[in-house]
């Protein structure tokens, strides 16, 4: 009786979790065999790849690949790796049925039984067009602004490090201050300053300042900088920014 009663509970339990599963439309969640074709089949992933449960039970899941994918034997590589290790979790680009190409994040677990033996796996996969969309957008936006900066020369704009190394060098910077980016990025913007500013410790002073208050500003001959050269000052106004980021 008790057997019967854990026998009825189990199937209760699993029929709810089929439901659960069947009612998610926002991740394809779907398992394959140990052999990578798919067996099971939910509402998210039809509305995903856009293949109903009977066109695609039975079928290899090597076909939701890019062609560039299959050749360097990605879907082998992601069985193997959740065999092996547990899990198998990427970004990339997936296939749908109509030949439309989306990012997707993708988790395999392996599915084992009590004693160890591989079943097969279930597969989770996300829809992260919109995400990959705003991304390029995005990395669009900064490469027009790092051309902008690049092509400005009234300007000395450049980028230092949270320890003030040089990371970017326009040619602004270039022209106002005499070194070629290739000099100049990785060394210490302290070489712009004079011996006497050195001695008071402005340097330190100022990246505190932008630290803390999000923005350094001054400007005023006490706060000459050096050109390139042994001592030469600069022939433009002194005068100096910091915007913390």
């Amino acid at each position: 009786m008790t057997a019967h009663v854990t026998t009825l509970q189990a199937a209760s339990m699993e029929g709810r979790y089929r439901l659960l599963v069947d009612a998610i439309t926002d991740y394809a969640i779907y398992m394959l065999d140990t052999e990578g074709r798919i067996s099971s089949w939910n509402a998210g992933a039809q509305r995903f790849k856009g293949y109903t449960e009977q066109e695609i039970l039975g079928e290899h899941f090597s076909r939701f690949y890019t062609p560039e994918d299959l050749v360097a034997g990605i879907p082998a590589k992601a069985l193997s790796t959740a065999e092996a290790e547990g899990r198998f979790e990427a970004e990339g680009w997936r296939v749908r049925k109509d030949g439309e190409r989306f990012w997707a994040h993708v988790v395999i677990d392996a599915i084992r039984d009590q004693h160890g033996q591989l079943l097969g796996f279930a597969k989770i996969t996300r829809d992260l067009s919109e995400r990959k969309a705003a991304e390029e957008v995005l990395k669009r936006s900064e490469e027009q602004f790092r051309l902008l900066i690049q092509g400005v020369t009234d300007y000395a704009i450049y980028m230092l490090d949270p320890e003030g190394n040089v990371s970017s060098w326009n040619a602004g910077a270039k022209r106002i201050k005499g070194y070629e980016p290739a000099e100049i990025i990785g060394q210490h913007f302290s070489s712009f300053y004079t011996d006497e500013d050195k001695a008071q410790d402005l340097p330190r002073k100022a990246l505190e300042i932008a630290a803390r208050e999000g923005r350094f500003e001054k400007e005023g001959g006490d706060f000459a900088r050096t050109a390139r050269g042994s001592g030469q000052m600069s022939s433009s106004t002194p005068s100096t920014s910091m915007t913390a980021s």
